[in-house]
């Protein structure tokens, strides 16, 4: 039976919904309020960055047409107990993220229409959000597609208009000075942290390999023209930001609803509150169907129960999403997930680190075919991303930082576990 899978444009329409969520309707006051004007300059410095790890994701997945992207290149480059810490932190992550945004859908819904507001109105809108999306998800592809797509559109609208019109109504003289003379490569440093996490989600294209329509031709494409889009739509997001806003910038907590009230009233307030939403709505959409995907390939592997890579006639794994939803429900209603959440940071850089590493090794161990895209410069690239990489991760918080090590050594138990079940 032929299967519906996702074509290009909805591949490109899923990678953007991966990455655009609710921290770029927050995310300008966040990097002003450290680097003020010179944020404009780190926006550029992390795009090269993160366009650098991106080249890494195009390279090798330009090789396998299977589901897993980082677990899949860790797996085969450095052996399974790599690919299962990489593949299981991400699996856990993307759960604890899940969760994380159908909270902020139910506060951020809450927000708007007051009614909805109240401890078990919040707890009902999150059930009712990850079950929906849990049974959008067993229809199939087809149905997570259009609902995906719709939802990408629907949320980068209020953003373009923002951007569109508010170019208009920019005062230049809140670009001077450029750099304060209290700006340092401290600050420069975390603020680059800071706005490295609004890019995080490229890392799951890869994931659902197997839902997408010629994955070696398409996925690398794909990557770069998600990662150039997205660097300079940030950008301008920034400028104009800080062109309405100036220095109240840093001090408002929501940034764009300021910056459009400010152009159009209560009106633009309202259009980007419901933009932000769909905005949320949009990722959970994206973390509902690579989530599953996730725990699948583990599965394939015998690295998690067999039973969670049983699909139907569609080729829907439902073991995998049903399980999926329910540990991401419980994770929700539990409210741990906010000091789990940490995970989800350093778990972003322990899929990059292993993937940039996994370029030199797969190169010498997979036959390169006409279709292959390789990073020009050799190597040079991925030092970079490796260098830049470690340089970030430097500046993470000693909590995060732990918190992660500690994702790593949870994983190792259920490793051997699954190991010995399935001698």
């Amino acid at each position: 039976m032929k299967h519906n899978k996702m074509g290009f444009i909805s591949i490109i329409l899923f990678g953007i919904n991966a990455i655009i969520g609710s921290g770029i309707f927050l995310l300008p006051n966040q990097v002003y309020e450290i680097a003020g004007n010179a944020s404009l300059f780190i926006f550029i410095f992390d795009s090269v960055v993160v366009l650098a790890i991106a080249l890494c994701f195009a390279e090798a997945a330009t090789l396998f047409k299977d589901d897993g992207g980082p677990f899949l290149y860790a797996q085969k480059a450095f052996g399974n107990f790599w690919g299962f810490e990489v593949g299981f932190i991400k699996w856990i992550a993307n759960m604890i993220a899940w969760a994380v945004m159908a909270n902020a859908f139910a506060t951020t819904l809450g927000t708007l229409f007051s009614k909805l507001n109240g401890f078990t109105n919040q707890k009902l809108i999150l059930v009712i959000l990850i079950i929906g999306l849990t049974i959008i998800n067993l229809l199939g592809v087809n149905s997570t597609k259009i609902v995906n797509n719709i939802s990408t559109i629907a949320k980068l609208i209020p953003l373009i208009i923002f951007v569109l019109i508010g170019i208009f109504h920019i005062h230049f003289e809140n670009f001077t000075p450029l750099i304060d003379y209290h700006f340092s490569i401290s600050k420069f440093g975390n603020a680059s942290l800071v706005i490295f996490y609004a890019f995080a989600g490229f890392e799951s294209f890869a994931v659902p390999a197997e839902d997408m329509e010629n994955p070696q031709r398409t996925l690398p494409k794909v990557i770069i023209i998600v990662m150039l889009i997205i660097p300079f739509f940030y950008f301008l997001l920034q400028f104009v930001s800080i062109g309405i806003l100036g220095n109240h910038l840093g001090s408002t907590t929501a940034p764009i609803q300021a910056a459009m009230e400010k152009i159009l009233g209560s009106n633009g307030l309202w259009l980007v509150g419901i933009g932000e939403i769909i905005s949320i709505l949009g990722i959970s959409t994206a973390l509902s169907f690579y989530t599953p995907r996730s725990a699948v390939v583990l599965a394939e592997y015998r690295m998690l129960p067999h039973f969670m890579n049983k699909r139907d006639r569609n080729n829907t794994p439902y073991w995998s999403i049903i399980i999926s939803g329910i540990i991401t429900l419980l994770i929700s209603l539990s409210g741990t997930f906010k000091s789990l959440v940490v995970i989800v940071v350093v778990s972003k850089f322990a899929q990059y680190i292993p993937t940039i590493l996994s370029i030199p090794v797969l190169r010498k161990k997979f036959p390169y075919r006409k279709h292959t895209f390789i990073i020009p410069g050799g190597l040079l690239i991925p030092v970079f991303a490796l260098i830049s990489s470690v340089w970030l991760l430097a500046h993470a918080s000693i909590k995060e930082i732990i918190a992660g090590i500690c994702g790593y050594l949870i994983a190792v138990p259920f490793y051997f576990f699954a190991k010995n079940a399935n001698k």
